[in-house]
């Protein structure tokens, strides 16, 4: 005798791609309904950002001269993009908690013990932190226009100028997810994420004129991927002020397409690297 079990069929995706993208999405879904629920996570990721905006323009403006001018205004044209970038750089500590928060609750071996794709928990993971970024960056600029900064480009290159600064970020997020898989608390993800990125930011052309600095400092800061970025979104907003003298370096010449070749470099790099630690954690 034989029974028959009828049951609904399931939905597969086809090939190894396809089934990686679904359950990466899957994986986006379930940490974004986590932000939804936690709104106070967004809300103190804009504090500092929001606090270094207002800070810079009426303490520092009008003190600092970039290029020929010193007046408030061409300074607080010259920082938007530097906050803009430090913002989505600055995501990279709350990537690694949430990674790590989750290692530490057992939710990773969890998915590890599951039919999916092996990076798709840290992809979706990414895409989530992205979404918040872009999120975060909207209230920013908003905030920004309100104290007075302003773009003297098209909408279509002021587009790019923000979609560069997503891909700062998402690279980033790529980092602070092995941050995030390589310690043992979510408290020292926090801790990591964030001790190497001030030299970053601060060594970098994102507060001052690069040229101003000491010769080995300058250096750095025209190589740094992150002055890239900035500088991108400056040439793309039309906030270089008047007499600004861009530096010789070949990053700093080409900003967008140093941009992009920083931002696709670490992501290939730190998502290999998160990805076959995320494999070998645990085993």
């Amino acid at each position: 005798m034989s029974a028959v079990t009828d049951t609904a069929p399931v939905a597969v995706p086809k090939g190894v791609l396809g089934q990686s993208v679904r359950d990466s999405l899957v994986i986006a879904h379930r940490n974004l309904i986590r932000m939804a629920r936690i709104p106070e996570m967004l809300i103190f990721g804009l504090i500092q950002p929001i606090m270094f905006v207002v800070l810079f323009t009426y303490v520092f403006g009008g003190s600092i001269q970039i290029g020929s001018s010193s007046t408030t205004q061409a300074y607080r044209e010259f920082l938007m993009a530097g906050i803009f970038a430090q913002t989505v750089t600055f995501a990279t500590a709350g990537a690694g908690a949430g990674i790590a928060d989750d290692m530490h609750k057992g939710l990773i071996d969890r998915f590890r013990s599951l039919p999916m794709a092996r990076g798709a928990v840290l992809t979706g993971r990414t895409i989530a932190d992205l979404v918040q970024t872009a999120l975060t960056l909207v209230v920013l600029a908003v905030v920004a226009v309100i104290v007075g900064w302003r773009t003297h480009e098209n909408f279509g290159k002021v587009l790019a100028g923000f979609g560069l600064l997503l891909l700062l970020g998402y690279a980033f997020s790529w980092i602070g997810a092995l941050i995030g898989l390589s310690v043992r608390t979510p408290e020292a993800a926090t801790s990591g994420g964030l001790i190497w990125l001030f030299p970053l930011t601060f060594i970098s052309n994102a507060f001052v004129d690069a040229n101003q600095m000491p010769s080995f400092l300058r250096h750095i800061a025209e190589w740094n991927p992150f002055s890239a970025t900035v500088q991108a979104c400056r040439e793309l907003f039309g906030n270089l002020p008047p007499g600004f003298r861009t530096p010789d370096a070949w990053p700093m010449q080409h900003p967008v397409w140093a941009s992009l070749i920083w931002s696709v470099l670490i992501i290939l790099v730190f998502r290999t690297l998160a990805v076959r630690k995320y494999r070998s954690a645990g085993a």
